[in-house]
């Protein structure tokens, strides 16, 4: 363990070539005990596995959940984060954002550096998660960020109304995590919705675990949903919009992704591509009744 670090750290036992592996125990504890574990997947906590260009954090040994290069920490690195940033098409300016699911903080980071004029609230259930925040270079709370331990639906039932975005990503070890993944949790986040606000959800995994979700959210904000695929991370993002009368002007959105790309630096035009021809191929419900 380096005397300078916070974490216990140790060599990774899956690199071979000098990784480190960053994880929440005192100085006195036994690292072959903790290799064992992390071989095994019975370690109980999540840790962050660094390669000196990069650093993940990671439930077992088989999933990244998060990835930050060191060299450009506030930027996106996995792909899917930034297609998540496409509620910024249809809500530019979002002056209240909620995300459920901390992670590494990607999306917090990007959205608190990009976005200072958006106040941004994070829940995360895991503590030791919210613990490992520094090792992804999270920044502090202050009078646009906080991030909360909480259960998001528990959260989002209290909460006033009026969340421009809220974005989901929330995993443990197994999957999407199963207190959201239900009807209450998607007429919730309906309800405290701002009347043009965007849901923005990650889905990850096996997509014969997800189907039923997809379907769930489609009855909930009666069919406006478009789900499109993230093939470099073998995920999809679903974006569900609450304003009744949303009907996306393609044209208008393709000069907008254009602008986008400029101030981001993110490839909003692929994006919206990929946006644009989900809808129109109506993936969402093709999607949905694979869990039929």
């Amino acid at each position: 363990m380096s005397s300078a670090s916070p974490w216990f750290e140790m060599p990774s036992p899956y690199d071979p070539d000098g990784g480190r592996v960053l994880m929440l125990e005192p100085p006195s504890a036994c690292a072959e005990a903790l290799r064992s574990q992390l071989l095994d997947e019975t370690y109980p906590k999540p840790y962050v596995m660094d390669d000196g260009e990069r650093r993940f954090l990671h439930f077992n040994g088989r999933l990244i959940q998060s990835a930050m290069r060191l060299a450009e920490p506030n930027d996106l690195d996995l792909r899917y984060t930034q297609k998540m940033m496409s509620f910024l098409l249809f809500r530019a300016r979002p002056r209240r954002v909620l995300l459920i699911g901390l992670g590494g903080g990607s999306l917090v980071k990007f959205c608190h550096y990009r976005l200072p004029a958006t106040h941004m609230t994070v829940l995360e259930n895991n503590p030791d998660v919210i613990a490992l925040r520094e090792a992804f270079l999270v920044p502090p709370d202050g009078p646009n960020l906080k991030v909360l331990e909480a259960d998001g639906a528990a959260y989002l039932e209290q909460t006033e109304k009026g969340i421009d975005v809220l974005l989901v990503d929330a995993f443990d070890s197994a999957g999407f995590a199963p207190g959201l993944a239900n009807l209450e949790f998607f007429e919730q986040a309906r309800a405290k919705l701002a009347g043009s606000g965007v849901l923005v959800v990650n889905l990850a995994g096996d997509s014969l675990s997800y189907a039923g979700l997809i379907g769930v959210v489609m009855r909930v904000f009666d069919d406006r949903v478009i789900v499109f695929p993230v093939r470099e991370d073998d995920n999809y993002v679903l974006l569900a919009f609450k304003d009744p009368d949303f009907e996306p002007d393609w044209r208008r959105l393709h000069a907008l992704a254009k602008e986008l790309r400029s101030k981001y630096g993110l490839d909003f035009p692929s994006f919206l591509e990929k946006i644009e021809r989900s809808a129109k191929l109506d993936l969402a419900r093709r999607e949905a009744g694979r869990g039929y």
